[in-house]
Parts: C-alpha cells; structure tokens; sequence
C-alpha cells in the first residue's frame, strides 16, 4: 500500500466511521470529509506544512521538547475559527448562539406571577399587544371563491399550490382569532385562563411565538414582532397572487411547503412536454444582472425565484460564482434563480467539478419536516464556484 493509499485510509475511518457513524445529515458528513483532507495528507509531513491561511498553525519542524513546548506556548490562547477550518464569521455566529441560549435562560427563570401592581401592568401590556395584534390580522381566504377563480386544471398546477398554501395560512389565522379572543377574556376574568393561554401571555409578554400559533405556523426562528411582520408579508404575497394572477416571479420563502411549489414547477414542465416527472431535475440559471422588479414576463418553462439568502459564502457579481464571506457579513442575498426543468438523464456521466451542491433550507437551523424522512433540505442548488467540491 502507498502513503497517498494509506492517508485514504485513515481520512475514510474518521470521516466515514469515526465521525460518520454519528452524523445523520450528509451535507455534515461532507463537510468532515473536506476539513479532514486539511489534516491527513502527504504534505503534513512537511516542515512548516499550514493548517490555516494565515500560518499561526502549522506542522514544526523536528526539534527537541524545549522546541514544541515552545510550539504550544506561541499558539494562541483563544482557538480562531480556522483552526477548525471555518471562516471567521462563525465565531460571531458562535457568540450570537450562545448569547440567544443565555437570554432564553433568563426569560425561562423569571417568576410567572408577581403580585400587586407590577402583575397588573404586565397584564395590560398584554392586553393592549393582543389587541394590536388582533385589529392588524386579516380575515380568513375565502377558499371557495378562490377555488373558482383558480380551478384544478392538468395544465396549471400551480393553482392546487396556491390552495395549499391557503388552507395552511387559514388554520393558522383560525387559531390566532381565537386565541387572541380568549386571552382578552381571560384577561378581563370572564373565562378562566387555560394552561395554554398562560403560555400565551408568557410568550407575548416575552415577545415569543406563543406555542398555540408555532405549531400551526411556518417555520420561523424570529421573535413575535418580526414575525407578524413576516406573516404579513407572506399573506399580502398571497394576496397579490389571488387578485392578480400566477406571480411572474416567486417570493419561495413566503410558502408553507415549497417542496410542493418546485414539484408543481415539474409536473408543469412534464406534461407540457410529456415526459415523466421523476425523470426530470432542475437547471439553476443565475440572472444576477437583473432584479425581481426587472421581469415582466414569465419563462416559458420553469420558474424565476427570488428571497433566498446565502450563509457561509456570498455570490459574486463580477466573477459570477460563489465566493468567501466577507467579514462581518454573515448573510447575503442570492440573486434571482431561473428555475428550469431538464432530463436528468442527460447530465449522467458529465463532470461536475467547479460546481457546489447547495442545500437549501427554510430556516438557520437547516430544520424542516417531513413525515418520510424528517429534517431535510428541500432543494439544492447547483451554483459554480472557484473551488473545486
């Protein structure tokens, strides 16, 4: 067996045993392959082999003990995230998580109930968001007249997307109408205050998603205010698509289940084209020199799409691929995506070097359900980048 043959070896054992047998995501276990290759290769045999880009870590040459006790000293006292092969933003990504866990502590710690005037406030300010929150809700679709306007048809899917999404939205608007009831009640002291109504007020109070409305709702990581804000946007998209037609451009993240948009967009395409759906994928066409507002026609195949964000890399305007973060820059916007179908077919056997796989998901946490396979990413985008993955 050769060296090269040898560190194969070991690379697989850690990332595929060692490491592999305890992570479940594969896009996780791909990301240990990638950092291990750093660490087990030919070259760390080389004196002053580096493990990072800025040299602080690096293989020694052979010396005595004095000379690596003098090694470990020079190394700095706080691990940067490159050691770990990670980009410097996910120290501050580390600090915002850890900051987010200690807050939520103090807010799970506080009492539930003072008494005197300090309960008596507390109420009222609760009292006085529900009823803000409740006057700015809009009623429920009416999803029979839009049945109408939007029938079934073989040739339009999208149209059973749309009452898909509408059917969800509505049993979350339900259960914020009569939550929001309840809890003024209950606050008056005309009914008695239920254990989920004080979870409820805690939330409010706390500026949470109370519980009753986040498990009929989309997933979202947002406090309560940003996220009435955010369920407004979502149904005022809805709403625009009902009074004026199928949008020439998708908000994606303003679905409940976008799996159902994309295989709406395919089931299009296949029998327009009369093809197989489960034979087709999709072609991902970046129109970085337009915006959403630029289009005023729909694609004759496929979908453009817009309201995707970028975590760990940034696309590049002028070399027209993925690159670096820059610092400081934790998110940014991915430009519109012409998403077209294509045989899949067709692309076995051709190389893909230069080309990333990108997961794609709803939420920071890479969390979204499904009842087949659980936490998933719902897509992934096939985007060129300088290097080679």
């Amino acid at each position: 067996m050769c060296i090269r043959d040898r560190y194969k070896v070991l690379n697989f054992l850690g990332a595929e045993i060692n490491y592999g047998g305890r992570v479940t995501d594969d896009k996780d276990s791909r990301l240990i392959k990638t950092i291990m290759l750093d660490y087990m290769n030919p070259e760390v045999l080389r004196d002053g082999y580096r493990f990072s880009e800025s040299g602080s870590y690096y293989s020694p040459a052979a010396g005595k003990r004095k000379d690596y006790l003098q090694y470990i000293a020079d190394l700095p006292r706080i691990s940067h995230p490159e050691v770990f092969g990670l980009h410097e933003n996910a120290e501050i990504i580390t600090a915002q998580a850890e900051t987010r866990t200690i807050l939520e502590t103090i807010l799970n710690s506080q009492p539930r109930s003072s008494a005197g005037s300090k309960e008596q406030e507390r109420d009222t300010m609760v009292l006085e968001l529900a009823r803000s929150v409740e006057s700015k809700i809009p009623g429920l679709f009416a999803l029979e007249l839009v049945s109408q306007k939007y029938p079934t048809l073989y040739e339009e899917s999208m149209n059973t997307v749309l009452m898909q999404e509408l059917v969800r939205y509505n049993g979350l608007l339900d259960v914020m109408k009569t939550s929001l009831c309840e809890i003024q009640l209950a606050l008056a002291g005309a009914v008695v205050m239920s254990e989920d109504i004080e979870d409820m007020r805690n939330s409010i109070f706390n500026n949470v998603v109370p519980k009753l409305w986040s498990e009929k709702s989309f997933l979202s990581l947002k406090p309560l205010s940003s996220w009435f804000i955010e369920l407004n946007d979502r149904l005022a998209f809805m709403q625009d698509w009902i009074d004026n037609g199928t949008p020439i451009t998708f908000w994606i993240s303003g679905f409940f289940f976008p799996q159902a948009f994309l295989t709406g967009t395919k089931q299009n395409y296949a029998r327009r084209h009369t093809i197989a759906i489960d034979k087709l994928s999709f072609e991902f066409i970046i129109m970085d020199d337009k915006k959403a507002a630029d289009i005023t026609e729909k694609p004759q195949d496929g979908c453009y799409v817009h309201g995707m964000l970028l975590e760990g890399a940034r696309w590049d305007y002028e070399k027209h691929k993925l690159s670096d973060s820059l610092p400081k820059e934790l998110y940014t916007d991915m430009p519109l995506i012409w998403f077209l179908p294509k045989d899949a077919s067709k692309d076995e056997g051709k190389a893909k070097e230069g080309i990333y796989n990108c997961p794609v998901y709803k939420v920071l946490t890479r969390y979204g359900t499904l009842s087949t396979t659980g936490p998933v990413s719902y897509t992934h985008l096939m985007l060129p980048t300088s290097d080679l993955v």
